[in-house]
């Protein structure tokens, strides 16, 4: 299957520090991909290349190619800011905005487009809090503040943000390291079934949770990307010995 998102030679730099290097994965249609690998080993800035966040810290830099739907990303003339709104981000933390309602913070991105006919953000906003398992509990007070959420419902509300502009692929940053175990199954439970209509790359500290949830797996160590492949190969047969000590606990 051909791929939607893939990286060509890609190398990431905080300065003089090469933080991404080298690396070619492939990510198909309809997939969770998983990032897998210890603290520091650049799977947080490696995600961040794939929307051209990483761009906008200072000092930072990125060479190589990031290829959506055949076309890539780093290209002059790209607008990041419409590169993002195809390449949808979820944080480790959640990030509702909290001045804004339960329905203002699922909208926001399509009236950030200028879209302001009321039918249709209520149409949006329905669906995007279904989508992300969320409406039944929020359906009823879409006008309270986002900070009235739990932690798993305000990032769930983040879910929904992000679909509300249906992205062909949502990015995830240790999207479940912040909250609890019940909250956690939830969010798996909906990436799951969420790639049915996006493709997933999540970025887990979680092994058992890379091998619940995700269809291929990559391992990082040192900015590289040591092995990529089926998610039960690396978790049961791997290539590299480096993915092997991982996977079994023997560093990391």
């Amino acid at each position: 299957m051909k791929a939607i998102l893939k990286t060509e030679r890609l190398n990431a730099f905080f300065e003089s520090f090469h933080a991404v290097r080298d690396v070619n994965l492939e990510v198909t249609p309809n997939s969770v991909y998983a990032l897998i690998g210890p603290s520091g080993c650049g799977k947080s800035t490696l995600l961040r290349t794939m929307n051209r966040l990483h761009e906008e810290t200072a000092g930072a830099s990125v060479q190589g190619k990031v290829i959506l739907e055949g076309k890539n990303i780093y290209d002059a003339g790209v607008d990041p800011v419409a590169i993002r709104r195809r390449i949808g981000m979820v944080f480790q933390k959640p990030n509702p905005f909290p001045s804004m309602s339960i329905f203002d913070n699922t909208i926001v991105g399509l009236k950030l487009a200028g879209i302001r006919k009321l039918s249709l953000l209520n149409e949006v906003a329905e669906r995007s809090l279904k989508r992300s398992a969320l409406w039944d509990e929020v359906k009823d007070k879409l006008k309270e503040p986002s900070t009235s959420l739990s932690g798993g419902q305000q990032q769930r509300l983040c879910i929904a943000r992000a679909l509300a502009i249906e992205p062909p692929v949502l990015l995830m940053d240790e999207p479940t390291s912040a909250l609890d175990p019940i909250s956690t199954a939830r969010i798996e439970e909906l990436v799951t079934e969420l790639k049915k209509l996006v493709t997933v790359v999540i970025v887990t500290h979680n092994m058992q949770q890379a091998s619940r949830i995700s269809d291929s797996t990559g391992f990082m160590y040192l900015g590289e990307l040591v092995e990529s492949d089926k998610t039960s190969k690396i978790f049961t047969n791997p290539h590299d010995e480096r993915t092997e000590r991982y996977v079994t606990g023997r560093y990391g």
